[in-house]
């Protein structure tokens, strides 16, 4: 069960917290099944057999996929990530840099959907 693996008590927890929490863990089943499907594929001889681990791989995949998005729909640091760094050309390194230049970084504050500010920030510490 994946409350076995939380750090702070469960009563503790908000539902939005605990959403996410179940998310990512099950992302993270899935991506191991991604993982157990491929080299089981590669290590198979058998033709057929291998299609089908391939095909389940890619199911795999699918779920992945479709969590990630329920995480970017629910998460707005997640979403800011992802489309900083998804579906870029060139290093992600230099995206890396290019966004924390631009202050895309961590020290930004995150936004809810609604636009309103969560934390405390005290704004860019770089010369202008």
């Amino acid at each position: 069960m994946s409350s076995e693996n939380l750090h702070a008590p469960r009563e503790r927890l908000s539902e939005s917290t605990l959403n996410l929490h179940f998310a990512i863990v099950s992302l993270m089943e899935e991506l191991d099944a991604i993982d157990w499907y491929r080299q089981r594929a590669d290590d198979t001889e058998e033709e057929t057999l291998k299609e089908l681990l391939l095909h389940n791989m890619r199911e795999e995949m699918e779920h992945a996929s479709m969590l990630l998005e329920w995480i970017r729909r629910h998460d707005s640091d997640f979403e800011r990530f992802l489309k900083t760094y998804l579906f870029t050309e060139g290093s992600i390194l230099q995206a890396e840099k290019a966004a924390t230049a631009e202050g895309l970084g961590g020290g930004q504050p995150a936004r809810s959907r609604g636009g309103a500010e969560k934390g405390f920030t005290i704004g860019s510490l770089r010369d202008a």
